[in-house]
Protein backbone atom coordinates (compact mmCIF):
# COMPACT_ATOMS: atom_id res chain seq x y z
CA UNK A 1 0.00 0.00 0.00
CA UNK A 2 1.24 3.50 -0.88
CA UNK A 3 2.57 5.44 2.11
CA UNK A 4 0.34 8.34 3.12
CA UNK A 5 1.40 11.72 1.79
CA UNK A 6 -0.27 15.11 1.52
CA UNK A 7 0.69 17.93 -0.83
CA UNK A 8 2.81 20.66 0.75
CA UNK A 9 0.99 23.33 -1.26
CA UNK A 10 -2.69 22.26 -1.27
CA UNK A 11 -4.58 19.56 0.68
CA UNK A 12 -4.83 16.82 -1.93
CA UNK A 13 -3.40 13.56 -0.61
CA UNK A 14 -2.97 9.86 -1.39
CA UNK A 15 -6.70 9.22 -1.06
CA UNK A 16 -6.27 10.09 -4.75
CA UNK A 17 -4.38 6.90 -5.61
CA UNK A 18 -2.94 8.35 -8.84
CA UNK A 19 -1.51 11.48 -7.26
CA UNK A 20 2.19 12.21 -7.77
CA UNK A 21 4.55 14.56 -5.97
CA UNK A 22 7.71 16.36 -7.04
CA UNK A 23 10.89 16.63 -4.97
CA UNK A 24 9.32 19.47 -2.95
CA UNK A 25 6.20 17.48 -2.14
CA UNK A 26 3.99 19.51 -4.49
CA UNK A 27 1.29 17.42 -6.20
CA UNK A 28 0.44 17.11 -9.88
CA UNK A 29 -2.88 18.95 -9.35
CA UNK A 30 -0.92 22.06 -8.32
CA UNK A 31 1.61 21.64 -11.12
CA UNK A 32 -1.17 21.19 -13.67
CA UNK A 33 -2.82 24.40 -12.50
CA UNK A 34 0.42 26.38 -12.82
CA UNK A 35 1.34 24.92 -16.21
CA UNK A 36 -1.97 24.60 -18.05
CA UNK A 37 -4.70 26.59 -16.30
CA UNK A 38 -3.26 29.79 -14.86
CA UNK A 39 -1.55 30.97 -18.09
CA UNK A 40 -4.86 30.67 -19.99
CA UNK A 41 -7.10 32.18 -17.33
CA UNK A 42 -7.97 35.90 -17.56
CA UNK A 43 -10.26 36.98 -14.69
CA UNK A 44 -9.42 40.63 -15.25
CA UNK A 45 -10.03 43.61 -17.53
CA UNK A 46 -8.63 41.67 -20.50
CA UNK A 47 -11.09 38.85 -19.85
CA UNK A 48 -14.02 41.25 -19.49
CA UNK A 49 -13.13 42.86 -22.84
CA UNK A 50 -13.09 39.44 -24.48
CA UNK A 51 -16.38 38.49 -22.92
CA UNK A 52 -18.02 41.76 -23.97
CA UNK A 53 -17.68 40.60 -27.59
CA UNK A 54 -19.39 37.31 -26.72
CA UNK A 55 -22.23 39.21 -25.02
CA UNK A 56 -22.84 41.20 -28.20
CA UNK A 57 -23.02 37.95 -30.22
CA UNK A 58 -25.56 36.53 -27.76
CA UNK A 59 -27.69 39.69 -27.93
CA UNK A 60 -27.58 39.80 -31.73
CA UNK A 61 -28.60 36.16 -32.01
CA UNK A 62 -31.42 36.72 -29.54
CA UNK A 63 -33.06 39.62 -31.35
CA UNK A 64 -36.76 38.94 -31.88
CA UNK A 65 -36.72 36.01 -29.43
CA UNK A 66 -38.21 35.82 -25.95
CA UNK A 67 -34.78 34.79 -24.58
CA UNK A 68 -31.25 35.23 -25.87
CA UNK A 69 -29.72 32.43 -23.78
CA UNK A 70 -30.55 29.77 -21.20
CA UNK A 71 -29.11 29.36 -17.72
CA UNK A 72 -29.44 26.20 -15.64
CA UNK A 73 -30.29 27.22 -12.08
CA UNK A 74 -29.61 24.92 -9.13
CA UNK A 75 -29.83 27.49 -6.35
CA UNK A 76 -26.10 27.04 -5.70
CA UNK A 77 -23.63 29.89 -5.40
CA UNK A 78 -22.12 29.82 -8.89
CA UNK A 79 -25.33 29.65 -10.92
CA UNK A 80 -27.02 32.23 -8.66
CA UNK A 81 -24.20 34.75 -9.01
CA UNK A 82 -23.98 34.16 -12.75
CA UNK A 83 -27.72 34.87 -13.12
CA UNK A 84 -27.28 38.15 -11.22
CA UNK A 85 -24.34 39.19 -13.43
CA UNK A 86 -26.02 38.10 -16.67
CA UNK A 87 -29.04 40.30 -16.06
CA UNK A 88 -27.67 43.24 -14.08
CA UNK A 89 -24.24 43.75 -15.64
CA UNK A 90 -24.50 42.22 -19.11
CA UNK A 91 -28.13 43.07 -19.95
CA UNK A 92 -28.85 39.52 -21.14
CA UNK A 93 -32.31 37.94 -21.19
CA UNK A 94 -31.79 34.38 -19.97
CA UNK A 95 -34.44 31.72 -19.65
CA UNK A 96 -33.95 30.50 -16.09
CA UNK A 97 -34.15 26.71 -16.29
CA UNK A 98 -34.38 24.43 -13.29
CA UNK A 99 -34.39 20.62 -13.29
CA UNK A 100 -36.17 19.07 -10.31
CA UNK A 101 -34.68 15.63 -9.68
CA UNK A 102 -36.65 15.13 -6.48
CA UNK A 103 -33.96 16.13 -3.96
CA UNK A 104 -34.19 19.93 -3.64
CA UNK A 105 -33.56 21.32 -0.17
CA UNK A 106 -35.90 24.01 1.16
CA UNK A 107 -33.05 26.51 1.11
CA UNK A 108 -32.37 25.78 -2.58
CA UNK A 109 -36.01 26.41 -3.50
CA UNK A 110 -35.94 29.63 -1.46
CA UNK A 111 -32.71 30.84 -3.07
CA UNK A 112 -33.96 30.19 -6.60
CA UNK A 113 -37.20 32.04 -5.93
CA UNK A 114 -35.34 34.95 -4.32
CA UNK A 115 -33.18 35.45 -7.45
CA UNK A 116 -36.03 35.01 -9.90
CA UNK A 117 -38.32 37.41 -8.02
CA UNK A 118 -35.56 39.91 -7.37
CA UNK A 119 -34.63 40.06 -11.05
CA UNK A 120 -38.21 39.96 -12.34
CA UNK A 121 -37.68 36.78 -14.36
CA UNK A 122 -39.73 33.72 -15.22
CA UNK A 123 -38.65 30.28 -14.04
CA UNK A 124 -39.09 27.18 -16.16
CA UNK A 125 -38.94 23.92 -14.21
CA UNK A 126 -38.64 20.44 -15.71
CA UNK A 127 -39.54 17.61 -13.31
CA UNK A 128 -37.83 14.24 -13.80
CA UNK A 129 -40.02 11.14 -13.59
CA UNK A 130 -39.46 10.13 -9.98
CA UNK A 131 -40.09 6.41 -10.45
CA UNK A 132 -37.36 6.26 -13.09
CA UNK A 133 -34.97 8.49 -11.14
CA UNK A 134 -35.47 6.47 -7.95
CA UNK A 135 -34.83 3.17 -9.71
CA UNK A 136 -31.77 4.51 -11.55
CA UNK A 137 -30.26 5.77 -8.29
CA UNK A 138 -30.91 2.42 -6.63
CA UNK A 139 -29.19 0.71 -9.56
CA UNK A 140 -26.05 2.75 -8.83
CA UNK A 141 -26.21 1.87 -5.13
CA UNK A 142 -26.48 -1.82 -6.08
CA UNK A 143 -23.51 -1.53 -8.46
CA UNK A 144 -21.16 -0.66 -5.58
CA UNK A 145 -19.45 2.23 -7.41
CA UNK A 146 -18.54 5.57 -5.76
CA UNK A 147 -20.25 7.79 -8.35
CA UNK A 148 -23.86 7.20 -7.25
CA UNK A 149 -24.80 10.84 -7.94
CA UNK A 150 -24.59 10.33 -11.71
CA UNK A 151 -28.32 9.69 -12.27
CA UNK A 152 -29.07 13.13 -10.85
CA UNK A 153 -26.17 14.93 -12.58
CA UNK A 154 -26.84 13.33 -15.94
CA UNK A 155 -30.52 14.25 -15.82
CA UNK A 156 -29.65 17.89 -15.17
CA UNK A 157 -27.19 18.09 -18.06
CA UNK A 158 -29.25 16.14 -20.58
CA UNK A 159 -32.52 17.97 -19.85
CA UNK A 160 -30.87 21.36 -20.27
CA UNK A 161 -29.15 20.44 -23.55
CA UNK A 162 -32.27 18.77 -24.93
CA UNK A 163 -34.39 21.83 -24.14
CA UNK A 164 -31.87 24.25 -25.66
CA UNK A 165 -31.69 22.19 -28.85
CA UNK A 166 -35.46 21.73 -29.15
CA UNK A 167 -36.16 25.45 -28.75
CA UNK A 168 -33.17 26.57 -30.85
CA UNK A 169 -31.47 28.44 -28.01
CA UNK A 170 -27.87 28.82 -29.14
CA UNK A 171 -26.17 29.91 -25.93
CA UNK A 172 -26.05 28.08 -22.60
CA UNK A 173 -24.64 30.09 -19.70
CA UNK A 174 -22.75 27.79 -17.33
CA UNK A 175 -21.62 28.66 -13.80
CA UNK A 176 -18.63 26.32 -13.96
CA UNK A 177 -15.48 28.24 -13.15
CA UNK A 178 -11.75 27.99 -12.53
CA UNK A 179 -11.82 30.16 -9.39
CA UNK A 180 -13.55 27.51 -7.28
CA UNK A 181 -13.14 24.39 -9.44
CA UNK A 182 -9.62 24.40 -10.88
CA UNK A 183 -8.81 21.11 -9.13
CA UNK A 184 -10.95 18.33 -10.60
CA UNK A 185 -12.26 15.31 -8.76
CA UNK A 186 -10.14 12.26 -9.69
CA UNK A 187 -11.83 9.73 -11.97
CA UNK A 188 -11.83 7.05 -9.27
CA UNK A 189 -13.87 9.41 -7.07
CA UNK A 190 -16.37 10.82 -9.54
CA UNK A 191 -16.44 9.19 -12.95
CA UNK A 192 -17.71 10.81 -16.16
CA UNK A 193 -21.44 11.36 -15.91
CA UNK A 194 -22.00 11.16 -19.67
CA UNK A 195 -20.37 7.78 -20.38
CA UNK A 196 -23.46 6.20 -21.91
CA UNK A 197 -21.87 2.77 -22.12
CA UNK A 198 -21.38 2.76 -18.35
CA UNK A 199 -24.80 4.20 -17.56
CA UNK A 200 -26.58 1.64 -19.71
CA UNK A 201 -24.50 -1.26 -18.38
CA UNK A 202 -25.34 -0.43 -14.76
CA UNK A 203 -29.00 0.22 -15.57
CA UNK A 204 -29.26 -3.04 -17.50
CA UNK A 205 -27.67 -5.06 -14.69
CA UNK A 206 -29.44 -3.51 -11.71
CA UNK A 207 -32.39 -1.46 -12.91
CA UNK A 208 -35.96 -2.73 -12.71
CA UNK A 209 -37.93 0.06 -14.41
CA UNK A 210 -37.96 0.86 -18.16
CA UNK A 211 -36.36 4.28 -18.71
CA UNK A 212 -39.04 5.65 -21.01
CA UNK A 213 -38.83 9.35 -20.14
CA UNK A 214 -35.50 9.79 -18.32
CA UNK A 215 -33.35 12.18 -20.40
CA UNK A 216 -30.13 10.77 -21.83
CA UNK A 217 -27.43 12.65 -23.74
CA UNK A 218 -24.10 11.17 -24.73
CA UNK A 219 -20.89 13.15 -24.53
CA UNK A 220 -20.55 13.01 -28.32
CA UNK A 221 -24.01 14.52 -28.68
CA UNK A 222 -23.52 17.53 -26.45
CA UNK A 223 -19.77 18.10 -26.88
CA UNK A 224 -19.63 17.69 -30.65
CA UNK A 225 -23.00 17.27 -32.41
CA UNK A 226 -24.83 20.05 -30.57
CA UNK A 227 -21.77 22.30 -30.51
CA UNK A 228 -20.49 21.95 -34.06
CA UNK A 229 -23.53 20.76 -36.03
CA UNK A 230 -26.39 22.47 -34.19
CA UNK A 231 -24.38 25.49 -33.07
CA UNK A 232 -25.23 25.30 -29.36
CA UNK A 233 -22.42 27.01 -27.44
CA UNK A 234 -21.67 26.70 -23.72
CA UNK A 235 -20.30 29.93 -22.26
CA UNK A 236 -18.62 30.20 -18.83
CA UNK A 237 -18.64 33.92 -18.03
CA UNK A 238 -17.24 33.55 -14.50
CA UNK A 239 -13.86 32.67 -16.00
CA UNK A 240 -13.67 36.08 -17.66
CA UNK A 241 -14.12 38.28 -14.60
CA UNK A 242 -12.89 38.65 -11.02
CA UNK A 243 -14.80 36.01 -9.08
CA UNK A 244 -14.43 34.74 -5.55
CA UNK A 245 -16.67 32.68 -3.32
CA UNK A 246 -16.77 35.40 -0.66
CA UNK A 247 -17.62 38.18 -3.11
CA UNK A 248 -20.44 36.15 -4.67
CA UNK A 249 -21.88 35.12 -1.30
CA UNK A 250 -21.86 38.69 0.05
CA UNK A 251 -23.37 40.16 -3.12
CA UNK A 252 -26.22 37.66 -3.26
CA UNK A 253 -26.96 37.91 0.46
CA UNK A 254 -27.09 41.72 0.39
CA UNK A 255 -29.16 42.06 -2.79
CA UNK A 256 -31.51 39.06 -2.63
CA UNK A 257 -31.37 37.59 0.86
CA UNK A 258 -29.66 34.51 -0.61
CA UNK A 259 -28.62 32.00 2.05
CA UNK A 260 -25.33 30.04 1.92
CA UNK A 261 -24.97 26.25 2.16
CA UNK A 262 -22.63 24.40 4.54
CA UNK A 263 -20.70 23.03 1.55
CA UNK A 264 -20.54 23.29 -2.24
CA UNK A 265 -23.26 21.19 -3.95
CA UNK A 266 -25.32 20.87 -0.76
CA UNK A 267 -28.34 22.45 -2.45
CA UNK A 268 -29.37 18.83 -3.16
CA UNK A 269 -30.42 16.67 -0.21
CA UNK A 270 -29.04 13.58 -1.95
CA UNK A 271 -25.71 15.20 -2.81
CA UNK A 272 -25.38 16.44 0.76
CA UNK A 273 -25.72 12.85 2.02
CA UNK A 274 -23.55 11.46 -0.74
CA UNK A 275 -20.61 13.90 -0.63
CA UNK A 276 -20.87 14.63 3.09
CA UNK A 277 -21.14 11.05 4.33
CA UNK A 278 -21.28 8.21 1.80
CA UNK A 279 -18.22 9.05 -0.27
CA UNK A 280 -15.77 9.85 2.56
CA UNK A 281 -16.97 7.14 4.98
CA UNK A 282 -17.39 4.27 2.49
CA UNK A 283 -14.54 5.06 0.09
CA UNK A 284 -12.30 7.55 1.90
CA UNK A 285 -12.90 10.24 -0.76
CA UNK A 286 -13.53 13.68 0.76
CA UNK A 287 -14.54 16.12 -1.99
CA UNK A 288 -13.72 19.01 0.34
CA UNK A 289 -10.06 18.30 -0.45
CA UNK A 290 -10.74 19.14 -4.10
CA UNK A 291 -12.86 22.20 -3.22
CA UNK A 292 -10.43 23.57 -0.64
CA UNK A 293 -7.42 22.94 -2.89
CA UNK A 294 -9.09 24.95 -5.65
CA UNK A 295 -9.61 27.84 -3.25
CA UNK A 296 -5.99 27.58 -2.01
CA UNK A 297 -4.61 27.71 -5.56
CA UNK A 298 -6.72 30.75 -6.44
CA UNK A 299 -5.80 32.62 -3.26
CA UNK A 300 -9.17 32.38 -1.50
CA UNK A 301 -8.22 30.09 1.38
CA UNK A 302 -5.18 29.44 3.52
CA UNK A 303 -3.88 25.88 3.63
CA UNK A 304 -3.90 25.93 7.44
CA UNK A 305 -7.57 26.91 7.39
CA UNK A 306 -8.36 24.00 5.06
CA UNK A 307 -6.46 21.50 7.21
CA UNK A 308 -8.38 22.63 10.28
CA UNK A 309 -11.73 22.26 8.49
CA UNK A 310 -10.79 18.76 7.30
CA UNK A 311 -10.28 17.65 10.90
CA UNK A 312 -14.06 17.80 11.29
CA UNK A 313 -16.58 15.63 9.41
CA UNK A 314 -18.66 17.22 6.68
CA UNK A 315 -21.77 15.60 8.19
CA UNK A 316 -23.34 15.98 11.62
CA UNK A 317 -22.87 12.74 13.61
CA UNK A 318 -25.94 13.63 15.65
CA UNK A 319 -28.27 13.63 12.63
CA UNK A 320 -26.71 11.09 10.24
CA UNK A 321 -29.04 8.33 11.44
CA UNK A 322 -32.02 10.50 10.54
CA UNK A 323 -30.44 11.23 7.13
CA UNK A 324 -30.02 7.50 6.47
CA UNK A 325 -33.69 6.95 7.29
CA UNK A 326 -34.79 9.86 5.09
CA UNK A 327 -32.76 8.78 2.05
CA UNK A 328 -33.93 5.16 2.40
CA UNK A 329 -37.58 6.15 2.80
CA UNK A 330 -37.40 8.49 -0.21
CA UNK A 331 -35.89 5.67 -2.31
CA UNK A 332 -38.60 3.26 -1.15
CA UNK A 333 -36.27 0.87 0.70
CA UNK A 334 -35.51 0.12 4.35
CA UNK A 335 -32.66 1.72 6.25
CA UNK A 336 -31.20 -1.78 6.67
CA UNK A 337 -31.10 -2.27 2.89
CA UNK A 338 -29.35 1.09 2.45
CA UNK A 339 -26.80 0.17 5.12
CA UNK A 340 -26.27 -3.10 3.28
CA UNK A 341 -25.18 -1.14 0.19
CA UNK A 342 -22.80 0.81 2.42
CA UNK A 343 -21.00 -2.34 3.58
CA UNK A 344 -21.10 -4.30 0.30
CA UNK A 345 -17.86 -4.90 -1.66
CA UNK A 346 -16.54 -1.73 -3.28
CA UNK A 347 -16.51 -1.41 -7.06
CA UNK A 348 -15.19 1.22 -9.46
CA UNK A 349 -16.05 2.48 -12.93
CA UNK A 350 -13.50 -0.02 -14.30
CA UNK A 351 -15.67 -2.93 -13.12
CA UNK A 352 -18.33 -1.99 -15.70
CA UNK A 353 -18.35 -1.28 -19.42
CA UNK A 354 -17.05 2.20 -20.14
CA UNK A 355 -15.67 4.54 -22.78
CA UNK A 356 -12.83 6.04 -20.79
CA UNK A 357 -10.51 5.92 -23.79
CA UNK A 358 -12.83 8.26 -25.70
CA UNK A 359 -13.02 10.76 -22.85
CA UNK A 360 -9.24 10.72 -22.41
CA UNK A 361 -8.68 11.34 -26.12
CA UNK A 362 -11.34 14.04 -26.26
CA UNK A 363 -9.89 15.84 -23.22
CA UNK A 364 -6.42 15.90 -24.80
CA UNK A 365 -7.79 17.30 -28.05
CA UNK A 366 -9.85 19.97 -26.26
CA UNK A 367 -6.85 20.98 -24.17
CA UNK A 368 -4.67 21.25 -27.28
CA UNK A 369 -7.12 23.62 -28.98
CA UNK A 370 -7.62 25.64 -25.80
CA UNK A 371 -11.25 24.64 -25.25
CA UNK A 372 -10.46 22.83 -21.99
CA UNK A 373 -8.10 24.03 -19.27
CA UNK A 374 -8.46 21.84 -16.18
CA UNK A 375 -8.42 18.20 -17.27
CA UNK A 376 -9.98 15.42 -15.20
CA UNK A 377 -7.73 12.45 -14.49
Amino acid sequence: MKQYQICTNCVMDTSDSNISFDENGVCDHCRGFKEHVEPNWHPNAEGERRFAAVVEKIKDDGKGRDFDCILGMSGGLDSSFLLHKAVKDFGLRPLVFHVDGGWNTDIAVSNIQALVDGLGLDLYTEVINWNEMRDFQLAFFKSGVPHIDIPQDHAFIATLYNFADKHKIKYILNGGNIATECVRNPLEWLYYGTDMRQLKDIQRKFGTVPMRTYPFSSVLRHKFYLRYIRGVEVVKPLDWMPYTKEMARDTLANLYGWKPYPQKHFESRFTRFYEGYWLPERFGYDTRRVQFSSLILTGQMRREEALEALRHSAYDPETIGHEFDYIARKLGITSEELRGYFTMPKKSYADYKNQRWMFTLGAKVLQMIGAEKAVKR
